[in-house]
């Protein structure tokens, strides 16, 4: 059975998603969640500080040329709940983004190289729509709780050292938050496109039982010279063979 031509938006779909999954690892590395603009500049010379998930940076006169950071992980009391969330599902969603690449290349194989056994085919679609979709869900929540914390100017009660005050000037979105909603929207298409692969059910199901027998190991009819004789195909002496007896 021949599905190489049903599947042309299903391997869109892998790679839309494969580009999704990357973008959303860049997403959990970068900084620019939030831009906090300050007012004191005597630590913070350039203004403004980076609040990411991982960890705070911004630029000090100490080192002008490279970026003071500061770690914060679950375990930190001062963390606003959007922020560990954002770590859980976020390294959730690369998990799960990578298990739906993997599940999509094992159905595009299906589809393009597998002749014998095709029952699964519908089940792998499946399964692999359905990581991209949960990928997209898990990244696109704390993107969107973040963004909402940006607009309402939140606080963040960071400690002395942290060398941030309690309340902004004012804040931006970084550009982490859009790379991720973007890469959220991909793993979305990929998944739908995943799902509305119908072909192989429906031709699995039309599709005549094949027999399952080997023409090698019979059964067998045994044709002898007799019957050939009585048969409709009986044929005709070849005169090449008779020779006349010269005296």
């Amino acid at each position: 059975m021949y599905l190489v031509h049903t599947a042309h938006l299903q391997f869109l779909g892998l790679t839309t998603g494969f580009l999704g999954w990357i973008l959303t690892m860049v997403t959990v590395g970068l900084n620019e969640w939030r831009l906090w603009h300050v007012d004191d500049v005597s630590v913070i010379t350039s203004g403004v500080a980076w609040v990411g998930i991982w960890k705070v940076c911004f630029y000090t006169h100490v080192l002008p040329q490279m970026e003071f950071c500061r770690s914060i992980s679950m375990s930190d009391s001062f963390l606003p709940v959007e922020i560990p969330v954002a770590q859980v599902l976020m390294v959730l969603a690369v998990i799960l983004g990578l298990a739906g690449s993997i599940s999509g290349g094992v159905a595009m194989r299906m589809v393009y190289f597998t002749v014998e056994d095709r029952k699964n085919i519908r089940l792998v679609f499946i399964l692999t729509g359905t990581l991209y979709l949960f990928s997209g869900s898990c990244s696109l929540v704390p993107l969107v709780w973040n963004m909402n914390s940006v607009h309402i100017n939140s606080t963040i009660d960071f400690p002395p050292e942290y060398h941030l005050p309690v309340v902004p000037v004012r804040q931006q979105i970084g550009i982490a938050i859009g790379v991720g909603i973007f890469s959220s929207i991909l793993m979305f298409i990929s998944g739908l496109l995943f799902l509305s692969y119908k072909y192989a059910r429906h031709t699995l199901r039309s599709q005549p039982p094949r027999s399952t027998s080997n023409p090698l190991r019979g059964p067998w009819t045994v044709t002898t010279t007799a019957q050939r004789s009585n048969g409709v195909n009986q044929g005709s002496d070849n005169p090449a063979f008779f020779s006349e007896e010269v005296s």
